[in-house]
């Protein structure tokens, strides 16, 4: 997982934990494109900041598109009724156009309000007032998507924190299924571990292919090593497949086989920069778990620099044609097929 987003991730479970344990900050800043720490974040501060009985009096929860700076600062303003304190939240706040008020708020919060600002898909200006004075008051969280590359890893991180060990490549097979979307990776966990039996602590691709309705044998994670070793007749009819599948999309088809060719080709580039690389090294250049190191090893090998910068400039080919460039009457299908034999051509 990348240094920044472990960060976040860091913080975002040290502030549910403090919730949880009757912490709060005065205010909370919750911004960026994943919404899952957002989401996080706030349900956790709306779960434990009022008791049950005392909600109607004191939770004020509202939308950005119908609210503005001046009511939702009204509403900060007021002292709890028959309680230690009353929680504010706004959802969905960068659909208010005079978000930036709240900065007056912010520059001097009550100690009995706890306000919860969240943005999603959307950051604060870092320059201007809003961002600033809640850094001050409270808390920012920013929360960046995910790369491609980074999920398998996040996957693992998740497993693990509670308290199960998922096998690298059940953790690739996952994140081709969910894709960046780390919400649906927790729904999935959560439906998954409901069907596992009790005492389960290991989770293995049969585990994932029963429970998340991901066939590995036909998915584009199982294309891509199969393309590293060659295995043309396996891959031709893999890529068939995928291609016949209702939700098949040609462009996020290459997006995954761009990335995996990408990845090639910065392993070219470390061994001739460093031959006697170790694998710790070797992993984290290529942000993959060392369990794949021998599938590249063969890939490298099959697929020497020039081939590698030949098949990237394939896959941007494909990519144009996927979102329908000069592509004639070939269907998604057949446009990936061909892709597969000229990538094995």
């Amino acid at each position: 997982m990348a240094k920044g987003f472990a960060d976040t991730d860091r913080l975002c479970r040290s502030l549910v934990a403090d919730a949880r344990n009757g912490v709060f900050r005065s205010v909370y800043l919750l911004m960026g494109d994943e919404p899952y720490y957002v989401d996080m974040v706030c349900n956790a501060v709306i779960a434990n900041c009022i008791d049950e009985s005392e909600k109607d009096f004191n939770e004020t929860i509202c939308y950005g598109a119908d609210v503005n700076a001046d009511a939702v600062i009204t509403a900060a303003r007021r002292y709890p009724m028959f309680a230690e304190r009353q929680l504010v939240v706004l959802k969905e706040a960068q659909m208010m156009k005079d978000i930036e008020d709240l900065a007056l708020y912010c520059q001097n919060p009550l100690e009995s309000t706890v306000l919860v600002i969240c943005m999603m898909g959307a950051k604060a200006d870092k320059r201007r007032a809003l961002y600033k004075s809640a850094q001050k008051a409270g808390v920012v969280v920013e929360s960046t998507a995910l790369r491609d590359y980074e999920v398998s890893s996040w996957i693992s991180s998740y497993y693990q924190e509670h308290g199960l060990r998922i096998a690298p490549d059940a953790a690739a097979l996952l994140a081709e299924s969910a894709g960046t979307d780390l919400g649906k990776i927790a729904v999935e966990t959560d439906k998954m571990l409901k069907n596992l039996p009790e005492g389960t602590t290991e989770i293995s691709v049969s585990d994932i292919e029963k429970n998340v309705g991901i066939s590995r044998q036909f998915s584009v994670f199982e294309l891509t090593s199969l393309l590293s070793v060659k295995n043309s007749a396996k891959a031709m009819k893999v890529a068939a497949y995928i291609g016949a599948s209702p939700k098949f999309a040609m462009p996020m088809a290459v997006s995954a086989l761009f990335g995996h060719f990408y990845r090639i080709l910065r392993y070219h580039a470390l061994l001739m920069s460093n031959p006697r690389a170790d694998n710790g090294t070797k992993a984290s250049v290529l942000g993959v778990n060392p369990y794949f190191l021998r599938e590249y090893d063969a890939a490298v090998r099959n697929y020497p620099l020039t081939k590698c910068m030949r098949v990237i400039s394939l896959l941007k080919e494909y990519d144009y044609k996927g979102k329908g460039g000069d592509v004639g009457e070939a269907t998604p299908a057949e446009l990936l097929v061909e892709l597969v034999a000229r990538i094995l051509g």
